[in-house]
């Protein structure tokens, strides 16, 4: 049986590309048929790498719980925990720390991005973040991992160290492997699709919340950068801003680039905006009505954690003393 382990962060109002990009692929990973044990967290260490104000992040956490169920994710079927909740994460990345160089961090992509944007000084949390992330995947043994595409390289982190770790103190680990969708797995900014949709850009329009109301949806895509030429073919490097459309249309519906093309080839720009603003909200209006139903019952949420923290504690720490015993660390052998 496969052991598939993944998280969101829970900072920002997530966005139809957390919601495609990953989070759906959880829910598709859930349901198809495949026996397997699925391991799905909210990600609150990874969120505290750069300054968030505690009363909004506590929110955003129960937020993110409720969307993940809201999404689809059936607390019976996947283990739904807070990471922070589950004290061996912040232990196994410590541990793996003392066999990771400070040369592989600092060549993260990522880590050099948040680096330049960074106002106030940049937290060593900031450099360590891949470690927490492969202690999070190692801690479960998993198997597999569904990744987005510019998180191929923590991955890749994650396999070295548990092959270094298994060389150094003999086999202990899986090396997992990424799942990385085909189509959907990167959602570009609405204003600026050269670069990656985000929660946090200062440019509202730019992204679509899961939240967003639907007029306010349909407005954002009917806004959406594109060009001149009025043709609807798929070529990123060209043509960006309805590439990125026809993928947030093909994703939306379940088809692929080839079958949404042509359903659309003979549309001009105008009509095919509105035909991906309908199906932006034909997916997200259910999850909304379903959030709305359950983000304030807070006994259901806290017995939904509170079950999956119980479950992944007993993973994740006969995964930790096993680490530690092979360190040498403590009195157990």
């Amino acid at each position: 049986m496969k052991t598939i382990v993944s998280g969101v962060q829970p900072s920002g109002t997530l966005t139809i590309g957390n919601y495609l990009g990953a989070i759906k692929n959880f829910v598709d990973l859930q349901n198809n048929g495949e026996e397997k044990e699925l391991f799905v967290f909210i990600a609150d260490l990874h969120a505290i790498t750069v300054p968030q104000e505690p009363a909004k992040l506590r929110n955003s956490i129960k937020g993110l719980a409720a969307l993940y169920i809201a999404c689809g994710l059936d607390p019976n079927v996947t283990t739904l925990f807070i990471q922070s909740e589950v004290t061996a994460h912040a232990e196994m990345a410590y541990l793996l720390q003392t066999i990771t160089y400070i040369g592989e961090l600092e060549r993260m992509t990522q880590f050099k991005d948040k680096k330049q944007k960074q106002v106030e000084g940049v937290s060593t949390a900031l450099l360590t973040y891949p470690v927490l992330m492969a202690g999070d995947i190692l801690l479960y043994n998993a198997d597999c991992v569904p990744v987005g595409a510019d998180q191929k390289q923590h991955l890749e982190l994650t396999r070295n160290l548990a092959i270094r770790f298994n060389s150094k103190y003999s086999d202990t680990f899986k090396v997992p492997e990424p799942l990385i969708q085909k189509t959907g797995a990167k959602i570009m900014s609405l204003q600026e699709p050269t670069k990656k949709m985000s929660k946090s850009d200062v440019i509202d329009k730019a992204s679509i919340f899961i939240l967003d109301e639907p007029n306010i949806i349909r407005k954002k895509i009917a806004s959406a950068v594109t060009d001149c030429d009025g043709v609807i073919k798929y070529d990123p490097e060209n043509k960006p801003g309805i590439s990125n459309l026809l993928t947030i249309y093909s994703c939306c519906k379940n088809i692929s680039i080839d079958e949404a093309i042509n359903e659309v080839k003979d549309l001009n720009y105008g009509e095919f905006k509105k035909l991906v603003g309908d199906a932006v909200v034909d997916v997200l209006l259910p999850i909304q009505t379903k959030y709305k139903e359950i983000i304030n019952d807070n006994k259901y949420l806290d017995e939904v954690l509170d079950k999956g923290a119980e479950k992944a504690n007993y993973f994740a720490n006969k995964m930790v003393a096993k680490v530690k015993r092979k360190i040498g660390v403590g009195r157990k052998k």
